[in-house]
């Protein structure tokens, strides 16, 4: 018996609903169908006086989900999609991305395009897009205090978020550098048209392997984005009097004191998204940001009454 998935966003009754539709719909076609909430994939914020708030990586995946599916339907936004993949990754498993949201930007298709965007899953029209993810982990000594899986982006920055910050970062084998800002972006090429896009970081093809470092309003005219190999590793070290916090993919984080460390890197795992039609990133950024489009002409003169 065929195994499918569906993750939806249960605050949504419009994803609720659909989710059991098409449960049902795959079940009396002899489908073995999961279900699970998007909520799974929210990793919680760590507490001063309780810095070990988090879930093994390879511990988000729901009940039922494993690699033996062919495929899970996600209903919901952009958060949906990022949490769903926290979820799976770890078992490879293909995602049909449906917004019930509001831009929508990593979805591939609508609720009014679902009944064909499904029967293209089921007779095999269609192809996979791997994307990198990041892998991070907070280290305290050489405690292991939090660690996270991450599509976009990771950030860091001081409470309140205007206050400037001091960073040491190593790339690699590279030398150290410095950077003082409100704080520092480590994106993914998936996460270059996210927060990292907002500070002013570059749009970067989702098939190029690197990373980017983006300050936040950096103190310095020298501090701008850097773009490096993703096979670098990324240790940051708070060079703070004062308690930082750290930021996974807009939803989780945890607080990151003077003497600890964070370490970033290419993630083993990738998210894999299940493409209807031939990838074409420009259309995505024309038709979801408005990149590319034409300027109007304005009119060289003006005919008054």
């Amino acid at each position: 018996m065929p195994k499918a998935g569906i993750i939806y966003n249960d605050i949504k009754p419009i994803a609720c609903r659909i989710a059991e539709e098409w449960r049902d719909k795959l079940t009396s076609e002899g489908w073995e169908v999961c279900m699970a909430t998007g909520e799974g994939g929210i990793l919680g914020y760590s507490e001063p006086d309780r810095p070990v708030c988090h879930t093994p990586i390879d511990y988000l995946t729901p009940p039922g989900f494993n690699s033996e599916m062919k495929f899970a339907l996600v209903l919901g936004g952009d958060g949906t999609v990022l949490s769903a993949f926290r979820q799976v990754a770890p078992c490879g498993i293909p995602l049909l991305t449906v917004n019930t949201g509001h831009l929508g930007f990593l979805t591939e298709s609508y609720l009014n395009q679902l009944q064909p965007a499904i029967e293209g899953v089921l007779n095999g029209n269609f192809t996979i897009e791997e994307r990198a993810m990041l892998t991070v982990q907070l280290f305290r000594e050489e405690t292991l205090l939090w660690e996270a899986l991450c599509l976009n982006e990771v950030v860091i920055h001081r409470e309140p978020l205007t206050s400037m910050c001091h960073f040491e970062i190593e790339i690699g084998k590279h030398a150290p550098v410095d950077i003082a800002a409100d704080g520092i972006i480590v994106s993914t090429p998936t996460g270059s048209t996210a927060y990292s896009l907002s500070a002013g970081g570059p749009v970067v093809t989702p098939d190029v392997p690197v990373l980017q470092l983006v300050p936040i309003c950096p103190h310095s005219l020298a501090s701008r984005a850097l773009v490096f190999s993703d096979q670098e590793p990324i240790t940051i070290f708070p060079a703070n009097p004062n308690r930082l916090v750290m930021v996974a993919d807009g939803n989780a984080g945890c607080y990151i004191l003077p003497d600890d460390r964070v370490r970033i890197q290419r993630s083993p795992y990738t998210a894999r998204f299940i493409r209807l039609r031939d990838i074409e990133f420009f259309r995505i950024l024309r038709e979801k940001l408005g990149w590319g489009l034409p300027h109007v002409a304005k009119p060289t003169s003006v005919e008054l009454p």
